[in-house]
């Protein structure tokens, strides 16, 4: 581990130091002791926000999904039928280490996110996954039809 207490997520060979930024190659998890996972976090899960939102169900409830995705670092997800509204924005408590700079006192749902459910090294894959306006456009044209008085989106060349 760097003098930081940070490591890398480059693919280089185990124990040693990634040449772009001399930090040590982050170990799998299955071989870190859970009291010791901490240590090696890049954060993934102090870095975003997930939200449960109403499943769109007409055109104007998907004009407020877009609206979502107008804002920067905002994207939506379907998992297992379940639509949520993702932030990405980092906790201002995260310090340069990735830790907690609150963690006696952080939120309760910061406590009931144990080491079982870590994130440390999963890469997500979702049912469905938007980050632009004209994505969620096209799904919504896809499930209810043309849009009545046309599509905001540019017609096809």
């Amino acid at each position: 581990m760097s003098k930081q207490g940070r490591v890398c997520d480059q693919k280089v060979k185990k124990g040693a130091a990634c040449a772009a930024c001399k930090l040590v190659k982050r170990p799998k998890k299955e071989d870190v002791p859970p009291d010791e996972l901490c240590n090696y976090c890049n954060g993934k899960c102090c870095r975003y926000i997930a939200l449960p939102i109403d499943k769109p169900t007409n055109y104007e409830e998907f004009d407020y999904a877009r609206w979502y995705l107008y804002h920067e670092g905002a994207s939506i997800f379907i998992e297992d039928g379940d639509w949520y509204l993702i932030v990405y924005t980092p906790c201002r408590e995260l310090d340069e280490n990735n830790r907690c700079r609150v963690y006696p006192t952080r939120p309760q749902i910061c406590r009931d996110y144990s080491v079982d459910k870590c994130e440390y090294e999963d890469h997500y894959l979702f049912d469905q996954y938007f980050e632009t306006a004209e994505q969620i456009e096209e799904y919504a044209e896809a499930i209810l039809g043309p849009r009545p008085g046309g599509s905001f989106r540019t017609p096809r060349p």
